[in-house]
């Protein structure tokens, strides 16, 4: 087991045999105490700083001696006192702006000039269609995925195409 766990630390396992030596890392104690004394070593060798035996059980043990701070934080802590007043003028900025904004769009409009209107158009009338050939008529629906109008979205583009009458062949 512990040439695996070696194989293992140095990335020389393949993925079908990570599972033994991973899970005798999960619960066998001697494997775990030979992959603490392998990284051991291998600090060892590179020369990493190691950090002594306990060292977290005495910072857990020095946070616990902490004694709890309840009272107000001294003045040099203090948030500046430039938060103490800006909440309140954002506010204040907020509703000044709402306001005029209202005022201007919804106040009377006294004096206004009229605005001028375009004169009324004759009402259209329908334009003159021509009626197509069947081949044109072929030519179309068989390119109609090339023309412009198949930027507009959903089914407008397929509803000239539906709604042209086919007029009937002559033999």
């Amino acid at each position: 087991m512990k040439a695996k766990i070696s194989a293992l630390m140095d990335g020389e396992l393949d993925a079908g045999e990570l599972r033994e030596p991973l899970a005798a890392l999960g619960g066998d104690r001697e494997a775990q105490e030979t992959w603490r004394t392998y990284h051991l070593i291998s600090d060892a060798l590179r020369g990493s700083a190691l950090l002594s035996t306990g060292c977290a059980a005495r910072v857990a043990q020095r946070l616990a001696e902490e004694p709890a701070l309840l009272g107000p934080l001294p003045s040099d802590v203090r948030p500046p006192e430039r938060a103490r007043w800006f909440v309140p003028s954002a506010l204040a900025a907020s509703v000044a702006a709402m306001a005029f904004v209202g005022w201007v769009a919804l106040a009377p409009q006294q004096g206004a000039v009229p605005i001028a209107t375009a004169p009324q158009a004759a009402p259209a009338k329908e334009p003159a269609r021509l009626p197509l050939t069947s081949a044109e008529q072929d030519y179309l629906i068989a390119h109609q995925a090339y023309s412009p109008r198949n930027s507009l979205q959903g089914m407008a583009p397929y509803v000239r195409t539906v709604a042209d009458h086919a007029a009937p062949r002559k033999p």
